[in-house]
Formats: structure tokens, sequence, C-alpha cells
């Protein structure tokens, strides 16, 4: 390519990123660039409105988890109290047995 062809190609990538300029601040633009940033935050509302809901029901699941696992611990205490007093209990009668 010549240096007149090099030199053309620069005046005029020059002429269209200034007409590129102008568009991208018309006031047409701004309204679009308006809009979309106006949709882009009511779909972050949206989501933050599903995250809050998704917490809340991580938070019951886990809040009935704990109970469960309370209940079944109490459960297995008790029955481990009741093995050992009637552990016990044998024990006692042997020695009178004997």
């Amino acid at each position: 390519m010549t240096t007149k062809g090099k030199l053309l190609l620069f005046i005029g990538g020059m002429l269209f990123g200034s007409a590129g300029f102008k568009i991208l601040k018309s006031r047409d633009a701004k309204k679009v660039y308006t809009h979309v940033t106006a949709a882009a935050l009511r779909g972050k509302d949206e989501i933050m409105r599903n995250v809050d809901l998704f917490q809340e029901a991580c938070s019951d699941i886990l809040a009935d988890a704990r109970a469960i696992n309370e209940a079944r611990a109490a459960e297995e205490e008790k029955a481990v109290i009741e093995d050992e007093s009637k552990a016990g209990s044998t024990v006692i009668k042997n020695e009178a047995e004997a």
C-alpha cells in the first residue's frame, strides 16, 4: 500500500470515528442509553428479590434440619439412658441372686 493510500485510510478512519462519536453523543442515543440502564436496574432489582426469597427458603430449611437433628439427638440420648438403667437393674438382680 502506498503512502497516499495509507494517508487516505487514516483520514477516512478519523472522519468515521468523529461521526461515530457524534452519533454516540446524540440526544436519541442518550435516550437509548437511559432506557437500557433503567431496564438493567429493573432486572437487578428482580434478581435481588429472588435472591432474598431463596435465602429465606434456605434459612427455613436449615432451621428445620437443626430441629430434626436436635429431636433425633434427644431420642438417642433417651435410648442410651434407658439402656444404662436396664443394664444397671440387671447387675443389681444378679448381685441379689448371688
